[in-house]
């Protein structure tokens, strides 16, 4: 259709006998003038007019294509042509040999050395071809002026088959002998490892190497020479091509797997199928070294493996030294990076490689010891006391929690990893932790106490913050430390509770030489127990913050418990002492009254003391509860104890039976007004509500066997009663010298001689060791002349003295 539409070709007239002086015309003058020296240029037109000139072949084709020998064998010189030799599919499909490659032998390969020659022979022909171009050019732009379009040639089966006969049958395909593979040069190959074809030019270095084996002797390869160690043989120049080969194929892979780390894929900026190659060639590479023996081995799994390493040591320490707030935003920033990479592995690049390689794991391994380098070099510094603690905690658990434990669970369990830190490099980390929270807390305890002592004898508002502070100071380590380890919080709890063993003992000294100071006597009364409630409430949280670093801690810090508890104890002692001291100067008047004549007719007096406490209790309230109930039970045994230590001291005489029955109910009432009182302020001490109606049943009974047992279950209830007490008693209601008073004080002995020794009377439990007995009254027989000497010359006579006070407290 297309040739139908075509025009006839437009002749123009051939240029002939132009006269033209030029050896290049033929003498004949029938050829035209071309162009070009080039024999093998085919110059359009031309042809159609020598049709009829030079006739036709005998198979009817025309005779005007033209060629040389050379043209036909492909002999020309620098024409790129094909040998012989050559197939479909082999290295350089689709293009001209070269002169080299004809020269060549088929089936040798083209060594790194062959490719000088090359260059200087297509250096000259290129200069030639040059010079020869700009006159074609010229040429050929004249002759092609006025020319029409190229006649559309017969094909081959009209030139041989004759129009009007039938074409004949193809001949049978005869199978073509396999073709040889031809080897690629050392160039080509490097060109298939810079295009990232590392698996088929891995193959080809292998090939390359066996060459070199077999033309050495079968051998193990040897390395190649240093440059400049003279002329390489055949078998030498081989061997370093094989060397600088492997140099540029582990370039290539070493620097896959760092592209293939830092971009959002595998095989980010060198195509998808680059990890996967990759692979391959670590397999390739493992086989063959097999075949090498172990001396001959290259081992290039091993040195994947360190190359996985080094790419993870350059994430690593890209990631952490931008990231602000310390040690602390370091660490953070390095747990993003490994959650990070670690996802691309799982998710992208672990698939990529080979099942057997196990490249998870080797990612993995890789990571684990970049970070264990890392935090190696961190410990080594001289790190403050924040940044060891923020280093202890990420080792011992955000790591292995928070990284490994979302990453592989498995191989945290079989500990393939192994620790980040050594347990030598740990034990010194919190070694140097313990000793300076040791140096920091005594220094910053102390602080505080002395700013809290500047205000205790001022007459300012004020309220003491000490307890909070020092449990802040010492909470803030006893919390962190059991997070990083169970071992390093015990350490740190008995480290603490020596140095609040240490705080206490200062803090007890300081207290009473606060109150044995005589200027705070200037304070007023209000502020003076103001201050006082405050240092008592110090001790509850104090003392809690023991006893809970006591159970945390070792069992060596049971001593320093003990010490902060005494220390405690005498703090509290000391401050209720003072507390009961200021209330019942206040009450002593009201209690002096009390065992009188009045006293048996009026009320005035316990109302009076019951009015006084009722309102100091008031203040009181401001106590913590454990102190309150201290204190109150305290002023419960001390109000009992100065309500009958004048019934004691003998004001009253009851040898009548209507004065020990009034005497026994005001006993009675004014025993029931007291304990309402103390229930109203919340005491605990129960066992002293008995204290004054079993005294008031002993004067209340008349039959010596009843007298016997209540003094028995008076003895019994409080230990620390004596038979001096029991003959007051007797004395007040008028029982002397009898065979009765004999049998009831013999009741108090026998109780008192079989209970002394088993059963120990304690503080809180002391009652009528609080209460002093007065000497009995001395009577001496003298002569019945005596009685005849004046009182001035009885005044001569020695009389015993009253025991010292000190002897008197030895006889108690």
């Amino acid at each position: 259709m297309l040739s139908e539409c075509r025009s006839p070709p437009v002749k123009m007239p051939i240029l002939k006998n132009l006269g033209v002086a030029d050896s290049k015309v033929p003498r004949a003058g029938t050829l035209p003038l071309r162009s070009s020296r080039n024999p093998f240029e085919e110059v359009s037109g031309l042809e159609e007019e020598e049709t009829g000139e030079l006739g036709t072949l005998p198979n009817g084709t025309s005779c005007r294509r033209r060629a040389t020998l050379e043209k036909l064998a492909g002999l020309a010189p620098f024409r790129l042509g094909r040998s012989p030799g050559w197939r479909v599919g082999s290295p350089g499909d689709g293009q001209p040999r070269s002169f080299l490659g004809r020269v060549l032998t088929p089936g040798m390969r083209r060594s790194s050395a062959d490719f000088g020659l090359l260059a200087r022979l297509q250096g000259t022909r290129a200069q030639g071809n040059e010079e020869a171009a700009g006159e074609a050019a010229r040429r050929l732009a004249f002759l092609r002026l006025g020319r029409g379009p190229k006649p559309r040639r017969a094909s081959l089966a009209e030139r041989v088959v004759p129009a009007g006969e039938a074409a004949p049958e193809p001949p049978p395909k005869v199978p073509e002998p396999p073709k040889m593979k031809e080897p690629l040069s050392v160039l080509e190959i490097l060109g298939l490892i810079q295009q990232r074809e590392l698996a088929r030019a891995d193959e080809h270095i292998l090939e390359l190497e066996a060459e070199e084996l077999a033309s050495s002797g079968g051998g193990a390869p040897v390395p190649p020479k240093a440059e400049g160690a003279g002329s390489p043989s055949g078998g030498g120049r081989r061997a370093r091509d094989v060397a600088l080969l492997y140099e540029a194929l582990q370039r290539e892979l070493w620097a896959l797997v760092r592209e293939t780390l830092a971009g959002p894929g595998p095989g980010a900026g060198a195509g998808p199928g680059a990890v996967a190659q990759l692979g391959q060639v670590l397999v390739q590479e493992e086989a063959a070294d097999g075949r090498r023996g172990p001396e001959a081995a290259r081992k290039l799994r091993a040195r994947w493996a360190e190359a996985v390493a080094r790419a993870a040591r350059e994430r690593l320490e890209a990631a952490a030294p931008g990231a602000p707030g310390g040690l602390a935003g370091q660490l953070e920033a390095l747990r993003g990076r490994l959650l990070e990479d670690m996802g691309v592995v799982r998710g992208r690049l672990a698939p990529s490689y080979p099942a057997g390689l196990g490249a998870f794991g080797v990612y993995l391994r890789g990571y684990h010891g970049a970070l264990a380098e890392w935090i190696g070099a961190a410990a080594r510094r001289r790190l403050p006391l924040t940044d060891r603690y923020a280093l202890l905690h990420w080792h011992n658990q955000v790591y292995p929690r928070e990284v490994l434990g979302l990453v592989d669970m498995v191989a945290l369990e079989n500990g393939e990893l192994g620790p980040l830190l050594s347990p030598g490099t740990l034990r010194g980390l919190e070694d140097e932790c313990v000793t300076d929270v040791k140096a920091q807390t005594r220094a910053a305890l102390l602080r505080v106490l002395q700013e809290d002592e500047e205000h205790w004898g001022s007459t300012e508002d004020w309220s003491s913050s000490l307890a909070q502070d020092v449990c802040e100071l010492l909470e803030e380590h006893t919390e962190r430390a059991p997070r990083i380890s169970q071992e390093f919080g015990e350490r740190m709890a008995h480290c603490c509770l020596g140095g609040l063993a240490e705080f206490l003992q200062s803090f007890q000294q300081r207290v009473e030489r606060f109150h044995e100071n005589p200027g705070v006597r200037e304070l007023p009364p209000d502020t003076y127990i103001s201050r006082t409630i405050s240092l008592v409430n110090c001790g509850p949280p104090l003392r809690a913050l023991a006893e809970r670093l006591a159970r945390v801690g070792p069992p060596e810090s049971e001593p320093a418990r003990e010490a902060a508890a005494s220390a405690l104890d005498r703090v509290t002692r000391r401050c209720h002492q003072v507390l009961t001291d200021l209330l019942f100067q206040e009450l002593q008047p009201h209690f002096n009254k009390l065992m009188r004549r009045k006293w048996l007719n009026s009320s005035e007096a316990l109302d009076g003391i019951v009015g006084a406490l009722g309102a100091k209790a008031l203040a009181l309230r401001r106590m913590q509860d454990e102190p309150y109930q201290a204190l109150v039970a305290e002023l419960h045994r001390r109000a009992l104890v100065e309500y009958v230590r004048p019934l004691f001291r003998g004001r009253l005489r009851c040898g009548s039976v209507r004065t020990r029955s009034r005497v026994t109910g005001r006993l009675r009432e004014d025993a029931a007004q007291l304990q309402r009182l103390f229930r109203r302020l919340e005491s605990q001490a129960s066992w002293l509500d008995a204290v004054v109606p079993r005294l008031a049943e002993v004067l209340h009974l008349e039959d010596t066997p009843s007298i016997q047992m209540e003094v028995g279950m008076l003895v019994r209830d409080y230990p620390d009663i004596r038979r001096k007490h029991v003959a007051a008693l007797l004395d007040m209601r008028g029982l002397r010298r009898t065979a009765a008073r004999h049998e009831i004080l013999a009741v108090a002995r026998d109780l008192e001689l079989s209970e002394g020794g088993s059963l120990s009377r304690p503080r809180d439990r002391a009652f009528f060791a609080d209460i002093p007995v007065p000497r009995p009254p001395f009577c001496l027989s003298l002569p019945l002349f005596l009685g005849r000497l004046p009182l001035s010359r009885l005044a001569c006579l020695p009389w015993p003295r009253p025991p010292s006070p000190s002897r008197a407290r030895a006889q108690r």
